[in-house]
């Protein structure tokens, strides 16, 4: 019973840990191929989607292809820092940090599937609740990332209340606002990823 109980309070130290210590499973390099990502569809968008508001479909098949390439991306570098590679508190860290984040990404899906099924109407607002969706996820998991992403976070709110309050009428489905908002964003947060976690290994 006592080895059992000790086991018991090891893993809840163990899981109070990876709340508390800086999660270094996100790099910067991997989180700036997604901005860049995001800018070049923003720039062939004009090319390939001329009416996105007579174009939904193709619209939010190419934004649904950007995210989920990036997602992705991603999923398969924590996969392997975790779980092929990893400690069992980089486990613990990592569960714990897509934990925070995966609900503003599920909502946002449903929130489009909904918009896109039941009120294509009011569509061109998806730029500016992605943003806010997206900006909320950094704030639930910034504890356990370095403080300035914090900062990038506030960048996505206001990208999205931007995309909100400006990108209406002709401006609706502007490739910019998305490339802005998420090409900038995602390579501010690289930026900031390296800047506080990798610069000091690289040198």
């Amino acid at each position: 019973m006592e080895l059992y109980d000790a086991l018991n309070q090891i893993a809840a130290i163990r899981e109070q840990m990876s709340k508390t210590e800086l999660f270094r499973g996100y790099r910067s390099a991997t989180v700036a191929f997604s901005g860049v990502l995001g800018i070049f569809a923003a720039s062939i968008q004009t090319r390939w989607i001329p009416a996105p508001l007579k174009e939904l479909e193709w619209y939010m098949l190419l934004w649904f292809f950007v995210a989920t390439l990036s997602l992705i991306l991603v999923g398969i570098e924590l996969y392997w820092k975790a779980f092929c590679v990893g400690t069992g508190l980089m486990k613990q860290m990592t569960i714990s940090a897509v934990g925070q984040f995966l609900p503003c990404i599920i909502i946002g899906a449903l929130l489009t599937m909904c918009i896109f099924k039941g009120a294509s109407e009011v569509a061109w607002m998806l730029p500016g609740l992605w943003a806010l969706l997206f900006g909320l996820g950094i704030f639930s998991s910034y504890r356990m990332l370095p403080a300035p992403v914090c900062w990038v976070g506030v960048y996505y709110v206001v990208c999205g209340c931007g995309c909100l309050m400006l990108g209406q009428g002709e401006y609706a489905f502007s490739p910019w606002q998305m490339g802005i908002t998420f090409g900038g964003g995602q390579l501010i947060a690289a930026f900031a990823l390296y800047w506080t976690l990798e610069r000091d290994d690289a040198t």
